[in-house]
């Protein structure tokens, strides 16, 4: 049954560039060590909600805007070996360092999700 870990995060506009470039050596990572997907999407039509929404929930500042990213697996154990894998990767070292991702890391939200349907 598949997994996925999904993600969002609110980053600045003017760091649009340096981001993408971050999310692609990220995404080649994850797949290498054996994500199925690594998918991360920009904001196009994400208006503030009433009582909730994609800007509400990572505290959206003016200049900002929303990614919404996820990496599939085939299970839960899978997600977790790949996970144990990524983490220890040189090549993602700096950023996880403080200050190594061009968004504020206290904003994002992430977690992992069991399928429920699959048509």
């Amino acid at each position: 049954m598949a997994y996925v870990d999904g993600f969002v995060l609110p980053l600045p506009t003017s760091k649009i560039d340096e981001y993408r470039a971050q999310a692609t050596l990220a995404g080649q990572v994850w797949r290498e060590h054996g994500a199925l997907e690594y998918r991360e999407w920009i904001a196009d039509d994400v208006k503030p909600g009433e009582h909730t929404s994609f800007p509400q929930s990572v505290k959206l500042e003016d200049g900002e805007t929303v990614i919404l990213a996820w990496a599939v697996y085939e299970s839960r154990s899978h997600r977790d070996a790949v996970m144990e894998k990524v983490m220890q990767d040189p090549r993602l070292a700096d950023m996880m360092k403080p200050g190594g991702v061009p968004f504020d890391g206290k904003r994002m939200f992430f977690g992992g999700f069991e399928n429920l349907v699959d048509l």
